[in-house]
């Protein structure tokens, strides 16, 4: 019987070599990496915003300078800001939860500290807000101390700068407003529907009243008065 024998070990081949890039390749690579960053920095960084903001001037002018609006030529603010209104013979936004640039206290409508209470449904000082704000708004308008109070005039909105109200909200305000000015109540009221602004699409959104366009409309009223 043959005894099986061990077979021999395997003698490895010679390493195959590392592949080396001629150095011309090297040098059309890093040109095409080069050319395709500028490529994309002319198209992305600088063709693309112009277009954008030549497009943007050119079809929607005023929302691509802040939606401003004037008052005998001069700025005054934007429709998309809220201000803070108190003057008594003024429409008045939502409340506001901004406070000053440097954190030391409380300035509603701060645009330069955008910012709500974070306080959740369940905090009581949500609750305590709401009802003093209800107070104040029924005691401010004249109104029944049962009388029902827009949910708008008694929570402050996430950006603190809501420049919108409700229509009832800005309704509820008609009489403060028409007794302050010294001008008809239903004056007051038209004057409101027309600066009504209405769902987007017919179903987006709920209808508002721009607090600032309302209150140049009043002063407009006012001084054509006299």
């Amino acid at each position: 019987m043959t005894l099986p024998t061990n077979p021999e070990p395997a003698v490895p081949g010679p390493a195959t070599p590392e592949p080396v890039i001629p150095a011309a390749s090297l040098t059309q690579l890093l040109r095409s990496a080069a050319l395709a960053a500028l490529l994309f920095t002319a198209v992305c960084g600088l063709a693309y915003p112009l277009l954008t903001t030549l497009a943007g001037n050119v079809l929607f002018p005023a929302q691509a300078t802040g939606s401003l609006l004037l008052r005998g030529g001069q700025v005054v603010g934007s429709a998309l800001i809220g201000q803070d209104f108190t003057t008594p013979g003024y429409l008045r936004g939502r409340p506001s939860q901004t406070n000053r640039t440097d954190g030391s206290g409380p300035q509603p409508y701060n645009a330069e500290n955008s910012g709500a209470s974070n306080w959740g449904p369940t905090n009581a000082r949500l609750r305590d807000a709401a009802q003093e704000r209800a107070v104040s708004f029924r005691a401010d308008n004249g109104l029944g101390a049962s009388a029902p109070v827009p949910v708008d005039m008694v929570t402050a909105s996430g950006s603190g700068l809501d420049p919108d109200v409700s229509v009832a909200a800005a309704l509820a305000q008609t009489g403060r407003i028409a007794r302050e000015r010294a001008v008809a109540p239903a004056q007051v009221e038209a004057l409101i529907r027309a600066n009504v602004t209405r769902r987007s699409l017919g179903v987006l959104g709920e209808e508002r009243v721009n607090v600032l366009r309302v209150n140049l409309a009043l002063d407009a009223l006012s001084a054509g008065r006299r």
